[in-house]
């Protein structure tokens, strides 16, 4: 057990396990839910709070009518949505863990900080609540499983690479897509010589540019290594210095759009997806949620269009890692051990085929219900599906998979590298520390 960071939320598993888990008007005779002392009958008044991140365009305006057709449907139900941009949204959630109060649906990344929470008893098992829809799910549903158990159901799971401009690559002349390292430095060259800058990275939310890292350990480490440090926090393989120093040689390239260190990563025309939105740059490197983002930041709320391409992250020549595994992961919803019953009921609701249809139709991000996939309208999604669906492997994002101490302190360093300001031994030793004091 990482004994630090289960002490830190320990105080709010008690402060959460001794709530009430909804807003009721009077004692219920219902059954309990699992929650503590929470025991709230079907019809009785609640109140669901629901955290999520589309916060523009039409998934926004989707998951509102959601919300308001569940209400419906289920008299004495209200859901507060609280539509927040997905920095702001992870910020506010590490709070409300440590304050004790968080909202009745929240979104759940799964990994070791799931880990955490399940020990500590923070979040309610799904596994007996929802049996046919984990069934449904499938192999998705298990990175939010904790021996055997099911914690939060997954609603989109995708994978990450470069996003790019069809039209932007064809003015430069490029030719196909990057496959190596060195195809991607060409066409960097070229997009510069045609005066357009190569790629956006929001380097000012860290995350984006940690992702580089990430695919580079992933390109230079072997899966047994990356599995490895995974469950030990031993980060001692040199592959793990490699990786700094591909990532020290790319940004020692400038393929990045002019005040990256500052950029955020997905709020306004100025973001990173908002400079390829509106085709002030060429490409940049982002999940399978990039052309709704893109969508809700243009005008028209077309995003790319007919000009989206999609590429997956380049091999490295002598890297120790398969080429053909890609970084990614998803997002699943997760019910607090203190909410009501009804929170549970919208979960399922969520992961339902019609709910799941309207996502793929709207191109909200990659869904896990196998009867909304052939709904999804983008092509470049569509095709992201074959990817996700064909890799034998599919990283976790390593801030993740490794937990939010060690996850914070990597991406902390790592934006320093983008700034010019630590190493590839400095990342190592900044993870390395943060680890140490987990164990």
């Amino acid at each position: 057990m990482k004994k630090r960071r289960i002490l830190g939320i320990a105080a709010a598993a008690s402060m959460l396990l001794t709530a009430c888990g909804g807003a009721t008007d009077g004692p219920g005779d219902g059954a309990t839910t699992g929650g503590g002392d929470t025991t709230t009958a079907q019809g009785e008044d609640v109140t669901l709070r629901w955290w999520h991140n589309s916060n523009t365009g039409d998934g926004k305006d989707y998951y509102d009518k959601v919300a308001a057709d569940f209400e419906a449907a289920n008299p004495g139900v209200t859901i507060e949505v609280s539509a927040m941009q997905h920095e702001d949204m992870l910020t506010k959630l590490e709070a409300a863990w440590q304050s004790g109060d968080v909202p009745e649906v929240y979104m759940e990344r799964g990994g070791g900080e799931l880990v955490d929470k399940v020990e500590v008893g923070l979040v309610k098992d799904l596994t007996d609540l929802v049996p046919e829809t984990i069934e449904t799910v499938g192999g998705s549903a298990a990175g939010w499983q904790v021996d055997g158990r099911t914690y939060a159901l997954p609603f989109s799971i995708g994978v990450v690479g470069f996003w790019y401009n069809t039209e932007l690559f064809e003015q430069a002349g490029i030719e196909g897509t990057p496959e190596t390292m060195a195809d991607l430095y060409d066409a960097v060259d070229k997009l510069k010589a045609a005066g357009i800058e190569p790629i956006s990275v929001g380097a000012g939310s860290k995350w984006p540019a940690a992702h580089y890292w990430y695919y580079f350990a992933l390109r230079q480490c072997s899966a047994e290594v990356i599995d490895t440090a995974t469950t030990t926090l031993d980060f001692s393989d040199p592959c793990f210095i490699r990786a700094g120093e591909s990532l020290q040689e790319l940004v020692a390239a400038e393929p990045f759009n002019a005040g990256f260190l500052t950029t955020e990563a997905q709020s306004g025309p100025t973001s990173a997806s908002g400079l390829l939105a509106t085709g002030k740059v060429a490409m940049e490197l982002a999940g399978h949620w990039e052309p709704g983002v893109m969508q809700g930041l243009t005008e028209d709320g077309t995003g790319l269009g007919d000009a989206t391409g999609w590429f997956p992250f380049p091999a490295v020549d002598g890297g120790e890692g398969d080429p053909s595994f890609p970084l990614g992961g998803g997002d699943a919803w997760g019910v607090p051990e203190t909410a009501p019953q009804q929170a549970v009921d919208f979960v399922e609701y969520l992961l339902s085929d019609e709910i799941q249809q309207g996502f793929a139709e709207l191109d909200m991000g990659l869904p896990t219900n196998p009867n909304a996939t052939e709904f999804v309208q983008d092509e470049a999604l569509a095709a992201l599906l074959e990817v996700r669906d064909s890799a034998e492997r599919v990283q976790l994002y390593l801030d993740t998979a490794f937990g939010t101490s060690v996850g914070g302190a990597m991406n902390d360093e790592i934006a320093l590298v983008f700034a010019g300001q630590s190493s590839p031994q400095g990342i190592v030793d900044a993870i390395q520390q943060a680890a140490d004091a987990e164990k």
